[in-house]
């Protein structure tokens, strides 16, 4: 129960930052900020996922891919906005 518990946290800090980096898409129209709010929103997203899943679940390791996807998403927005400058 514990474990529901900070992980519903987890997600709504998750969530809080997805809409602070939509708001700040909105205002400056930049790919960044439109990519982070994804990439949170998916780590979210996997966190409730998670925490639904049993203890020894045989396809957990699908729940990882979301992280995954989400910290490679990071990963791109940075090398895409670093790129983008030169």
């Amino acid at each position: 129960m514990f474990n529901q518990f900070i992980s519903g946290a987890v997600f709504f800090g998750f969530f809080i930052a997805a809409l602070f980096f939509f708001r700040f898409w909105n205002k400056t129209g930049d790919r960044l900020f439109l990519i982070f709010a994804f990439s949170f929103l998916l780590m979210g997203i996997e966190r409730i996922v998670n925490s639904f899943m049993p203890v020894a679940g045989e396809f957990r390791y699908y729940v990882y891919s979301i992280r995954l996807l989400a910290f490679s998403l990071l990963l791109f927005a940075i090398l895409d906005k670093n790129r983008a400058g030169k």
